[in-house]
């Protein structure tokens, strides 16, 4: 059932409003005596789940036995990026999740329903994994707190994504990407109801009896009119419906249609939050839709170092690169080792321009070597930088002084960009 609903596109709810409309919530669920909250990890900053979650400390005090961030294949999160967005709360309380270990599996999706979701494209059987605390830590309340948002796995971010993505295990992570990849990034982009989906809600269905009660806080975060963040909904509720309600005001805040395809598009990463193209592109997943034939896709990203969040994926991304769909199938049916890492495989896939247009990145800590290597072309950060300062540049076009028309982003990581040919509901 649907606890609470409140939002709407132009609506802004500050922080009172969202701790009274929380509170609310926790008061119809009754008293719990031991609570887990599955908070996304600091690459979702601005979802204001730290703040959330801040919240949940406040209502149940020493009842809140834990808090793990759903990190999936994310690097754990440092001390000081807990402080920064969690604030006060107890470092004992957070626990750090180990998708490749410390995961069990609560059953199976068939061959046959993963053949029917990709249209006979995959056979495999998906397991429903999750981090073994859920279910043995003696809980009797889950509360994975999260931002609704356009997204290119699973096509819109959040819902049971956080327990069997953000605590899932290595195959299941895998493998769930792998079958949006094959089945087609701008078929899923921006929709609630995918083939990714449906495999999260079968697993849900299912399996969902083998957890303590799981109760989802969903937020809507757009870009308020002086450029910052603004919360436009917050929708808390135990079932899929929570998740329609907060998807359906996703797309009308954070997607972005386009009259005209981007000739040339700028995007800026923040360096708080983009340390690696794993994340970093964004860039290229939520822009895609919107790029021309032939244009040019130029990501500044100051603070990239890495190409994965683990030793494993960086070495991966580094030996076979953004080259496609068919050069990427390829190296799949043809190498074991991404065979068994079926999730860097749909990484790859994702970012590529399929040839389309180039893709530039102005890293801040990698070399152009490095760069080209995975199929990029490099641009030196510091001149990109001078020439498109993104402390001048507004969200939106831009003309620059020598007459150059650009199309600006500030952060990818909260919206959606598409032209209408493109992007069938």
């Amino acid at each position: 059932m649907v606890y609470v609903a409140r939002g709407a596109a132009r609506e802004t709810l500050d922080q009172p409003q969202m701790k009274q409309t929380l509170f609310a919530a926790l008061d119809a669920l009754g008293p719990r005596e031991r609570v887990l909250v599955l908070p996304p990890d600091f690459t979702r900053f601005h979802s204001q789940a730290g703040v959330l979650t801040q919240y949940v400390w406040e209502y149940y005090g020493e009842r809140l036995a834990a808090v793990m961030p759903a990190l999936g294949t994310h690097s754990p999160m440092t001390e000081a990026q807990i402080r920064e967005m969690f604030g006060e709360m107890p470092l004992e309380l957070f626990k750090a999740h180990d998708w490749r270990n410390d995961v069990v599996t609560l059953g199976t999706v068939p061959p046959e329903y993963v053949s029917e979701l990709t249209e006979g494209r995959l056979n495999f059987e998906w397991p429903v994994q999750v981090n073994r605390l859920l279910v043995e830590g003696g809980f009797d309340l889950i509360l994975s707190i999260g931002q609704v948002v356009p997204h290119e796995v699973v096509g819109m971010a959040n819902y049971n994504k956080n327990l069997f993505v953000g605590t899932g295990g290595s195959v299941a992570i895998n493998r769930s990407h792998f079958v949006g990849a094959v089945y087609g990034m701008e078929r899923m982009m921006g929709r609630a109801d995918t083939p990714v989906r449906r495999l999260f809600n079968y697993g849900s269905d299912h399996f969902g009896h083998l957890m303590p009660q799981i109760v989802y806080v969903q937020t809507v975060v757009g870009r308020a009119d002086d450029g910052g963040m603004a919360v436009r909904g917050l929708y808390v509720g135990d079932d899929i419906e929570v998740f329609n309600r907060a998807a359906a005001l996703a797309l009308e805040v954070n997607f972005e249609m386009m009259s005209e395809p981007f000739k040339k598009c700028v995007v800026y990463l923040d360096p708080a939050e983009f340390k690696s193209t794993w994340l970093g592109n964004k860039a290229i997943y939520r822009t895609r839709m919107a790029m021309a034939d032939d244009g040019e896709l130029l990501i500044l990203a100051p603070g990239v170092k890495e190409f994965g969040e683990d030793a494993q994926i960086d070495a991966l991304i580094r030996k076979y690169g953004y080259f496609g769909t068919p050069q990427t199938l390829e190296a799949v049916e043809a190498n074991t080792d991404l065979q068994e890492n079926l999730g860097a495989a749909a990484h790859l896939i994702h970012g590529s321009s399929e040839g389309r247009f180039t893709i530039t990145y102005a890293p801040g800590h990698l070399t152009r070597a490095e760069i080209e290597g995975v199929g990029f072309q490099y641009a030196d950060i510091k001149e990109a930088m001078a020439r498109y300062n993104p402390e001048t540049l507004k969200d939106g076009i831009n003309v620059m002084p020598d007459g150059e028309e650009i199309f600006y982003i500030s952060n990818p990581a909260i919206g959606l960009w598409s032209v209408r040919e493109r992007f069938q509901v």
